[in-house]
C-alpha cells in the first residue's frame, strides 16, 4: 500500500510559484507515494525567526505544529531552510516550554526535505526523468549546512537521461540570498551574488538546479537584472521532465 505523506509546501512555492508545489506533487506519486496536503498549513515562522521576532515565530510555529500533529505519516518539505526551521530552530523557540516542546519534538522527527525523503525514506534515485542539456547544482546554505543533505540531491540529477551535470565552481558557497539578510545587508547580499553568477557562467550549464526557492528567486533576479535569461530550476522541476 503506498504511503501518505503529508505535504508542507511552503509559503513561496505557494504563493510564487505553484508549478513547483505541483511538480512536488507528481514527483512524490511517480515515486510510490499519496500525497495529502493539510489545508490549513502557513508560514513556518522562519522569517520572523530570523528578523528576532521570536513571539511571531512561536505563534506560527504552534499553528504549523497543531496543523501537522493532526495528520499521519511522514512531513515533506521541497525546501532545505524550511525543513531547517521545523526540524531545528523549533526545538529552540520552546526549549523552555515543557508542552510545546514535545510536541515540537515529535513534528521535528517525522519532517523530511524533499530530496532526502526521495532517497532516504523511498530509496528513489531514477525517475526516468530526462533533460536534453547541461545542469549544474547550487547547494544552498540551509539544506547543507544545518540538514546536511548534499548526496540526495546530486544522486537524482545523475540519473536524470540526457543531461550532463557540470560542476559549478564554489558550490557551496551562499548566493546571498538569506531572506531578510538580502534586506538588511543588500551590499554585502549583492556582491555574494555576482560572485554567484560569475560562477555560473563559468560552469557553462544551461540550468542551475537547487532545492530552495529563494535561492532561485535571487539567481533568476540578479539574470534578468543583467539582462540574461532566468536559468534557475527546483530540482522537482527537472524531475518531473520526461
Amino acid at each position: 500500500m503506498p504511503q501518505t505523506i503529508q505535504l508542507f509546501v511552503t509559503c513561496i512555492v505557494d504563493t510564487f510559484y505553484p508549478e513547483i508545489g505541483e511538480a512536488v506533487v507528481r514527483v512524490l506519486e511517480r515515486a510510490g507515494a499519496n500525497v495529502s496536503f493539510p489545508d490549513a498549513q502557513t508560514c513556518c515562522g522562519q522569517p520572523a525567526f530570523n528578523a528576532g521576532m521570536r513571539r511571531q515565530a512561536r505563534q506560527m510555529a504552534m499553528q504549523t505544529i497543531q496543523v501537522f500533529e493532526d495528520t499521519e505519516g511522514p512531513v515533506v518539505i521541497p525546501s532545505g531552510s524550511c525543513c531547517a526551521m521545523v526540524r531545528h530552530s523549533y526545538l529552540e523557540l520552546f526549549a523552555d516550554d515543557p508542552v510545546w516542546l514535545p510536541r515540537a519534538r515529535r513534528l521535528a522527527q517525522r519532517t523530511y526535505e524533499f530530496t532526502e525523503f526521495l532517497v532516504d525514506r523511498l530509496g528513489v534515485t531514477d525517475l526516468n526523468a530526462r533533460f536534453p542539456g547541461k545542469l549544474t547544482y547550487h547547494r544552498s546554505c540551509h539544506l547543507l549546512r544545518d540538514l546536511h543533505v548534499e548526496r540526495q540531491p546530486l544522486a537524482l540529477l545523475a540519473a536524470v537521461k540526457d543531461a550532463e551535470l557540470v560542476e559549478l565552481p564554489h558550490a557551496e558557497e551562499c548566493c546571498g540570498f538569506g531572506g531578510v539578510f538580502s534586506v538588511e545587508h543588500s551590499e554585502i547580499s549583492s556582491a555574494m551574488l555576482a560572485r554567484k553568477l560569475t560562477n555560473l557562467e563559468t560552469s557553462g550549464a544551461t540550468q542551475v538546479v537547487a532545492c530552495d526557492a529563494g535561492c532561485l528567486t535571487h539567481i533568476n533576479g540578479g539574470l534578468n537584472r543583467l539582462g540574461r535569461p532566468a536559468c534557475g530550476r527546483h530540482i522537482a522541476e527537472i524531475l518531473n521532465q520526461e
